[in-house]
């Protein structure tokens, strides 16, 4: 299981930062307002430079997501991976719906703080 942390630094880019469970444990019992929400995507599918909707954790079920920095760093996701995407403001990311498969996620809000 991977946990990937995607923030926005001091320098206006988003960074990636590998999380372990414990840490994961840490942050996922603080759920925020709005809705968890369903979605899914075809693939392939892409989404230029964007920052996050909300602070959210994001389930990945099904499919294949694939996630760009601006420095070049890439992060492949599977099935049981999870994003934890805080890069609600700045330069944002890349995302990638890759393979045949549908991509399937669980966006999950998370409070402040």
């Amino acid at each position: 299981m991977q946990i990937v942390r995607v923030y926005a630094g001091d320098d206006g880019e988003s960074h990636f930062e590998d999380l372990t469970v414990e840490q994961f444990a840490e942050i996922v019992n603080r759920v925020g307002p709005g809705d968890i929400t369903l979605n899914a995507r075809p693939s392939p599918s892409f989404s230029d430079y964007h920052t996050a909707p909300r602070r959210q954790y994001v389930m990945n079920l099904a499919g294949i997501a694939e996630f760009e920095t601006a420095d070049g760093t890439v992060k492949r996701l599977h099935p049981g991976d999870v994003l934890i995407a805080e890069d609600v403001t700045g330069h944002g990311h890349i995302a990638r719906s890759i393979g045949d498969e549908f991509r399937v996620s669980l966006a999950v809000p998370l409070a402040e703080g």
